[in-house]
């Protein structure tokens, strides 16, 4: 795969597909830039480089229905890199290409929202021509899109030549050491809501890590797979059959012994700790309980590599975030280890606690980082090896 080093980008039009999914809050205010930051290093890159940068993004932040102009985006992008970014109202088009021709080297461009255009998601092949006529050279700088294969992504590789940013090539360096070489042992942290985006990256660790710890709705579903937790619906039949192959013997998984209960709607006051298995039918587990987090600190202490992704708790609840918190903070207080992160809540959480700088690395992708931990061949990746 080839990177910035391997192109000479003096006066070409340098296409860079970026990553900006970042969140709004209700009033329209862009929450986290983060996303945005960390691609600013390959853009000054290709400025000091001399080339015409014209960048590309998709953006549909949660809860919207549709996907949402770029306009407040390439602003942000613009105050980060203290330069004027010339913003156009569309991502193909005749206009588009006379502006893009007018370009003098070191400026930098950005093309509205792609996904405006339904041939994005469909990988459109006229779609990707019509992008590549606005560049000479692709960079690919969103690892946390590189597990799609839109037109973006894959479609515009086959009619330029085509590089990693920084960014991505940083992404897949640090993954690929989890995956290849450790430093052992290696904790891997799994949580969240949704384990059908977790199962096959449960079952990677459970063969490369050296201890695995469960959280969150994650951990229940597995504990309701195995009939542990009960009165709750079973998950879905093909995930079922995953769970049914994990062996809860296996001395590397380490599933929540307690948890904090409260009423399922987590209506009025009742909140009470007990041990799993023994909460009712109206009561569901929100975060794990005291026991679990002395097993799991216990753990974390003797790591020299930790991966964490997804939350432990329902934590944007003040009272099921302490699972989480004192995850966190025993994680930072291992300064031996190399620690990695990854996921928008986790990540959001733990900048929120003012600790995201003590990791050594915070992955820009959740499904993308998951997918890569799988091992599952990213389609972006892909692409640019070809």
């Amino acid at each position: 795969m080839k990177t910035l080093k391997d192109f000479d980008f003096n006066n070409k039009r340098v296409l860079v597909r970026c990553d900006f999914q970042v969140p709004l809050s209700e009033e329209g205010d862009i929450l986290d830039d983060f996303r945005i930051r960390q691609t600013i290093p390959t853009i000054e890159y290709l400025i000091k480089n001399a080339a015409k940068i014209i960048l590309m993004s998709h953006w549909k932040p949660e809860g919207t229905a549709k996907p949402r102009s770029l306009k407040s985006i390439s602003l942000r992008a613009e105050e980060l890199l203290k330069q004027k970014i010339h913003f156009f109202n569309d991502c193909i088009g005749e206009r588009v290409r006379q502006e893009i021709e007018k370009m003098k080297p070191g400026e930098t461009s950005f093309l509205e929202n792609l996904r405006f255009h339904k041939e994005e998601e469909e990988n459109d092949e006229n779609f990707a021509k019509e992008l590549a006529k606005l560049g000479d050279i692709y960079i690919n700088d969103a690892f946390g899109v590189c597990h799609r294969a839109h037109a973006s992504i894959v479609g515009i590789p086959k009619y330029l030549p085509a590089g990693a940013g920084l960014l991505l090539e940083k992404e897949i360096k640090v993954l690929s050491n989890v995956l290849e070489k450790p430093w052992r042992p290696l904790v891997a942290i799994i949580g969240g809501v949704k384990i059908a985006t977790k199962i096959k990256v449960i079952e990677n660790f459970l063969k490369i890590a050296d201890h695995l710890l469960l959280g969150g709705e994650v951990a229940n579903t597995v504990l309701i797979g195995k009939g542990i937790l009960v009165g709750r619906p079973l998950p879905e039949e093909k995930i079922l059959a995953k769970i049914e192959k994990i062996d809860l013997t296996n001395p590397k998984l380490h599933l929540p012994v307690d948890g904090a209960i409260a009423l399922k709607d987590r209506g009025e006051d009742f909140l009470r700790e007990g041990a799993i298995g023994t909460f009712k039918k109206d009561e569901g587990v929100f975060d794990i309980g005291t026991e679990t987090r002395k097993i799991f600190k216990e753990i974390i202490k003797t790591a020299k590599m930790i991966v964490w992704n997804g939350p432990l708790g329902l934590f944007e609840d003040k009272r099921f975030e302490r699972g989480s918190r004192e995850i966190v903070e025993e994680i930072v207080r291992n300064h031996s280890a190399f620690k990695i992160v990854g996921g928008g809540e986790t990540v959001s959480f733990i900048d929120k606690l003012g600790l995201l700088e003590k990791f050594d690395h915070v992955s820009t992708g959740g499904g993308a980082m998951l997918d890569f931990l799988a091992g599952e061949k990213l389609p972006g990746i892909e692409a640019l090896r070809s």
